[in-house]
């Protein structure tokens, strides 16, 4: 098999593979756009395997199926109209309430069916620039990023990449700390230790978070040249999760000062792919736009970095059998993620449903 194979399913253990388009993932909240992408017009996106359509009414993003209830055609051709969105094929029009108001061929003022609706998602909302959805009602909250909320952090935000990807093996690859010598040689990894010193991970409900304070060469700090601190410093990290997909890390520079949040925000596309966005916001740039634009690049490279190993593993879904993988105590934060969304899967899904 090569990695752009499908992946194979072993027979009786669908439930322990979280794969892309998982039946529980629907009672979840999902990224299905950067907030700057829904401005003029309808707005495409597909989560789960499903066509969704976005667009403004009143400043409000909405969001449906995309596909109109008369000929089926996308909405997302169309156009934004007024308050409305009309289909592009014979021009039926929509509120952002889904309801059909306007039907050309049938002249002013004629009625309109009541069937004439469009199929909602159950949640939508708005929150560190970014439009999350929920296609059915969700089992667990929205994760909210309180620096995003803080006007002393600014905000820098990484093209969205589309990628062949598992977005609970991206979430693992995001949480694991044991990998930065070796993927990340190119750029930050070259002077991290291998070895994790043992670690405190603390569920917290569907969240978990993982803390670490380990030695590092701080060479972007002014400081150091100046004679004024040691190359050697300390850095905490703290990871959290809230699930199934929205996660951050926290960096906090504690001879230095300052603090770095990277939001990181999956949206599972197909079986196949998956949507990235990644956003930064930083207290320690004194507004300096060059030093964010140079941040998001080295971000950039470190993503590119990991998606050289992601992109290449044959099956795309991330066990939830404990057992069928070898774990050691480096991997608590990767296992808490497989204990959470094992217990998300059986939420969404109880016995009898």
């Amino acid at each position: 098999m090569t990695p752009g194979d499908p992946p194979t399913r072993v027979p009786g253990a669908t439930e322990l593979l979280l794969h892309n388009t998982h039946e529980a993932l629907r009672r979840c909240w999902h990224p299905v756009a950067r907030s700057a992408e829904v401005v003029d017009g309808p707005t495409r996106a597909v989560l789960l395997g499903t066509p969704l359509v976005l667009f403004r009414t009143g400043g409000v993003v909405s969001c449906f199926l995309d596909r109109c209830p008369h000929r089926r055609a996308p909405l997302s051709l169309g156009a934004c109209d007024g308050e409305t969105l009309r289909c592009g094929y014979h021009g039926w029009r929509f509120g952002g309430d889904g309801r059909c108001v306007e039907i050309p061929a049938l002249g002013e003022g004629a009625a309109v069916p009541s069937q004439a609706r469009l199929v909602p998602v159950a949640e939508v909302e708005e929150r560190s620039g970014m439009v999350f959805v929920a296609p059915e009602e969700p089992v667990a909250p929205l994760g909210r990023i309180e620096e995003s909320e803080d006007p002393a952090f600014e905000m820098g935000e990484l093209p969205p990449i589309r990628a062949r990807a598992s977005a609970g093996l991206l979430a693992d690859n995001f949480l694991d700390m044991a990998h930065f010598p070796f993927v990340h040689r190119g750029t930050f990894g070259a002077d991290e230790a291998a070895e994790v010193e043992r670690y405190e991970v603390v569920r917290d409900g569907w969240s978990f978070t993982a803390r670490r304070e380990h030695p590092f060469a701080n060479r972007e700090d002014p400081g150091v040249a100046a004679g004024l601190r040691p190359l050697v410093q300390s850095r905490r990290l703290t990871y959290r999760l809230d699930a199934p997909f929205h996660l951050q890390l926290r960096i906090d520079f504690v001879e230095a000062g300052g603090t770095n949040v990277i939001g990181f925000f999956l949206q599972p596309e197909t079986d196949q792919q998956c949507r990235i966005y990644t956003t930064l916001w930083r207290n320690d740039l004194a507004g300096d736009p060059e030093a964010m634009a140079a941040a998001v690049k080295f971000e950039i490279e470190v993503l590119e970095e990991d998606l050289r190993v992601q992109e290449s593993f044959d099956e795309l879904a991330l066990p939830l059998d404990q057992t069928a993988e070898v774990h050691t105590r480096a991997d608590r934060s990767t296992l808490e993620l497989r204990r959470l969304l094992g217990d998300l899967v059986a939420a969404a899904h109880p016995p009898g449903r």
